[in-house]
């Protein structure tokens, strides 16, 4: 094999090691910016997630609404409608009044962690001889205590609990993958090195 030939094969996934480090790390930034913006400002970022659920809302409205002219049966068709119907209502009340969708949704929140801490209960005594089984019971403790956390103060909590969490989440998923981009920027050195003794040989 020529030298040149050695050099194409060791520098094909280079290029991509780097796209993909470089874009992690790109993502990871904005992700922690984004994050802490939301930590310190929580009651916008909660709009904010509002006014994304809205839209969501409406979109979903509309497409089910789209459905029932595809539907199979007449039965079907006005299931379809009526469930965008909502869908379209609930995404629109929650437009035009964000504060009290806002309210809506850390009810909802809290709902949602007691049956995931119930969830991660279950699994822990699935699963309790497995070493390690002692995280899932401890998160299954820190979500039911923020449940609770949150049902007793609904509904004033509203104001911080979801742009918080939202930007607690954020922050985690950045870190994840600046250190995801940290080891493909470390594969690509690495690489780099093990081209260098090659062409050494």
């Amino acid at each position: 094999m020529t030298a040149s030939n050695r050099v194409d094969t060791f520098h094909e996934p280079m290029p991509v090691a780097h796209r993909v480090g470089t874009w992690f790390i790109v993502t990871a930034i904005a992700f922690i910016v984004l994050g802490t913006l939301a930590v310190l400002e929580p009651f916008v970022a909660g709009l904010a997630v509002t006014t994304l659920v809205g839209w969501l809302l409406v979109i979903g409205g509309v497409m089910h609404v789209i459905h029932t002219f595809r539907a199979e049966s007449f039965g079907r068709g006005v299931w379809e409608f009526l469930i965008g119907l909502f869908y379209f209502a609930v995404g629109v009340y929650f437009l035009m009044h964000p504060v009290m969708a806002l309210t809506a949704l850390t009810l909802t929140l809290a709902i949602v962690l007691f049956f995931e801490a119930v969830m991660d209960l279950s699994g822990w005594f699935a699963l309790r001889h497995v070493k390690g089984a002692g995280w899932l019971l401890a998160d299954a403790i820190a979500t039911a205590f923020l449940a609770i956390l949150i049902w007793m103060g609904w509904p004033s909590v509203s104001v911080w609990a979801i742009g918080t969490i939202v930007g607690i989440k954020l922050i985690i998923s950045g870190f994840s993958r600046l250190m995801l981009g940290s080891a493909a920027r470390g594969f690509e050195y690495r690489f780099a090195n093990r081209l260098t003794d090659r062409l050494q040989e």
